[in-house]
């Protein structure tokens, strides 16, 4: 056999569900995070894969994040904007914002990675100039700032938002950022209809992108929920046996609330796909042996996870995981009694090069160094043996903190791997029709690609106090169910709340390791959609609900924006953005 190896990457896109119901039974977009990562990452992505046919990867959607696409794209074909940034921007006249408006403009306008976003762009930076003078004694002056600079701002954050791929080949994106200043009515109206044909183009264009095997299409279970704590709260003490959990930790119908979840995430996927996916990636690469053996008999022909889960379940067994890493991780897996179903581990280490450190390079070095360990791992590897390495992170949130937004270092990595003599590029689908090589588990030891724990959504007492806040929901939602009181709309619309109650998001946020604000805005989206079940379901929601569940002591905020800091994927200095990968 000639040396080489199979080489799989995966990008995967989740954002949480940021739309929340206000009176008349409308959502309301309360952060625009999905649109401004569709325009900017998921083009962009789609874009490297479409300029680079050679090269073959793994895309993970999140249905949450489908579903908040394809409302957008309503959205712009009613021109009727549930996103307040939307509305504004759509605005004829923006003298006549409200005090409100303009001081949500002046919030959310500054929100990015200012070294890569802002910095570079010398009449953005004048608009953040004159924003901190103005407001920095009396934040109420905000009112004295004219139409015009809020015409300025909207137009800047928006082209600063959109994806560098776009920013070379649109006309009109060039334009605007050549004029630079004094931007209009009719500039605003020529980007709103740019951003709204992007979006209305993203999924189409994955679509195409899989029909011409270029890429593989996954999912993750509808809501993004941890599985494995709906079906065992206490399958966190697998990993860390002293980790405090809640009162009674038991998730009430816990399974069926999984199979629910992954139901209706293979509906969602051929909906948009026309076809239902092979593989899974579970929400932060989460398992268990309950959950993964709920997956086989069929359903999927792969799921991933991470090395740390591995090396925690190969330890279980008696195997000294860290003698031969490379042995154990640069395979793929089975569990037992659980044939036709294929396991693969992320290299930790490889992807968060990408994810981290690249970042700081120039593209080309990184990719030199990046295709120089993947040589490595080959020279290393036993004679008769391929290795299977795994590359597996968010296609969104590190972009922001490469210039450009990766488009070098991404043009460079994909020419490189597509071209590459002994680095085959696949996908896991077509790696799981091969036998070879698969390794043998006895059962898998609870954990994520964080650490390989479940610590960053349970065992903190503001997350805990959470989960307390859900069951109590839950059993709500059992008893009205059985109550037989609910009609049709009203069962329908309650059971999609509660998915929305049981996502991931939520309980990573919670907790002192985040900036205040968005641990408050996470806090608050929580209590707001457990409200809207109790709704649904007929019940006053319970006042416990009115106050924070976050105690918010331990750490005070930070402006991050100043110096580029990212608190797990959000925009530097946001309230705002979804999961990064395993920081």
């Amino acid at each position: 056999m000639t040396k080489g190896l199979d080489l799989v990457l995966l990008w995967h896109m989740h954002q949480p569900d940021y739309r929340v119901e206000r009176h008349g039974g409308e959502n309301e977009f309360a952060m625009p995070w999905t649109y401004l990562h569709a325009i900017k990452d998921y083009v962009d992505m789609a874009a490297h894969l479409e300029r680079h046919e050679g090269m073959r990867a793994v895309v993970n959607f999140a249905p949450v994040l489908l579903e908040q696409i394809e409302d957008y794209a309503a959205q712009f074909r009613e021109r009727r904007f549930r996103d307040p940034l939307l509305r504004c921007l759509a605005q004829a006249r923006l003298d006549d914002l409200s005090l409100a408006e303009r001081r949500m403009l002046l919030d959310t306008c500054f929100r990015s990675n200012h070294r890569t976003m802002l910095d570079p762009y010398p009449p953005y930076a004048n608009l953040y100039r004159i924003h901190r003078e103005i407001t920095a004694a009396d934040a109420s002056a905000a009112v004295y700032l004219s139409g015009d600079y809020f015409s300025d701002l909207l137009t800047w954050y928006h082209l600063a938002w959109c994806g560098e791929t776009e920013r070379r080949r649109q006309p009109l994106l060039m334009r605007l950022m050549a004029k630079g200043c004094g931007f209009d009515a009719g500039d605003r109206r020529a980007l709103l209809e740019l951003i709204g044909e992007l979006i209305a183009g993203l999924i189409g264009r994955y679509r195409a992108l899989a029909e011409k095997g270029c890429i593989e299409l996954s999912a993750s279970p509808l809501a993004h929920p941890i599985a494995p704590l709906l079906l065992d709260p206490s399958c966190a003490r697998q990993a860390q046996p002293d980790l405090p959990l809640p009162a009674n930790p038991v998730y009430p119908g816990g399974r069926s609330r999984v199979l629910a979840h992954i139901d209706e995430a293979l509906l969602s996927h051929e909906r948009c796909f026309g076809h239902r996916p092979e593989g899974l990636w579970p929400a932060e690469g989460a398992v268990s042996d309950p959950f993964v053996r709920l997956l086989a008999g069929g359903r999927f022909a792969w799921v991933a996870s991470s090395e740390s889960v591995l090396a925690n379940s190969l330890r279980h067994q008696g195997v000294d995981f860290d003698a031969e890493r490379g042995r154990h991780l640069y395979r793929p897996w089975q569990l037992a009694d659980c044939p036709g179903l294929t396991l693969f581990f992320r290299d930790e280490r490889l992807s968060d090069l990408i994810g981290f450190d690249y970042a700081k390079w120039y593209g080309s070095d990184a990719v030199s160094h990046f295709v120089g360990e993947l040589e490595a791992i080959v020279d290393a590897a036993p004679d008769g043996e391929r290795p299977v390495v795994s590359v597996i992170l968010d296609g969104e949130n590190a972009w922001e903190y490469y210039p450009y937004n990766a488009y070098y270092f991404l043009d460079h990595l994909y020419e490189a791997l597509a071209t590459h003599p002994t680095i085959s590029v696949t996908t896991f689908a077509e790696r799981s029709t091969r036998t070879e090589g698969f390794g043998a588990l006895e059962t898998l030891v609870a954990g994520s690609w964080v650490q390989g724990t479940l610590s960053t959504w349970i065992g903190h007492a503001d997350k805990n106090r959470a989960w307390e806040l859900l069951c109590e929901a839950k059993r709500s939602y059992d008893l009205a169910l059985s109550g037989g009181t609910l009609g049709s709309a009203a069962a329908s619309a309650a059971a999609r709340r509660l998915a929305c109650c049981e996502s991931s998001d939520w309980f990573w946020w919670l907790g002192s390791a985040n900036e205040k604000a968005a641990i408050a805005a996470f806090d608050d989206l929580f209590r707001e959609n457990l409200k809207g079940l109790y709704g649904w379901l007929g019940f006053p929601p319970p006042t416990v609900l009115d106050r924070p569940v976050s105690q918010l002591e331990e750490r005070p905020i930070q402006e991050a924006a100043r110096d580029g800091t990212m608190l797990r994927g959000q925009p530097a200095s946001a309230a705002g953005g979804a999961s990064h990968d395993s920081d």
